[in-house]
């Protein structure tokens, strides 16, 4: 059982950044592949960034722009956002699953309570 817990979020302006950061429980942690998704009013969740101890993936809309990283010495995972655009305005969640980097929601076992993020243009 993983618990997660979002934070970081707020009000930005077109091209100003942000640091998200999720904390988890559980013991195996660095086990497990931690994701960001998204959600904007009206809109599917979509995937954002995936970490594993293997690699990083990043949706093409974010590429360049957002970093995930993960201390699993804390047990986070974190994502900067820079250059944000208001199309990155959503509420941003963090997930967690087991095995392999996945890029649908459905694959994501474990989810944190949301945090928004809203950029101003």
């Amino acid at each position: 059982q993983v618990q997660l817990g979002e934070s970081g979020g707020g009000l930005v302006q077109d091209g100003g950044s942000l640091r998200l950061s999720c904390a988890a429980s559980g013991r195996t942690f660095s086990s497990y592949v931690l994701g960001w998704f998204r959600q904007a009013p009206g809109k599917e969740r979509e995937f954002v960034a995936a970490a594993s101890w293997s690699g990083t993936n990043y949706a093409d809309s974010v590429k360049g722009r957002f970093t995930i990283s993960r201390d699993n010495a804390k047990n986070t995972v974190y994502l900067q956002m820079n250059s944000l655009k208001p199309e990155d305005t959503a509420v941003y969640y963090c997930a967690a699953r087991e095995g392999s980097r996945r890029f649908d929601a459905k694959s994501y076992d474990y989810w944190g309570q949301g945090t928004q993020v809203t950029v101003s243009s």
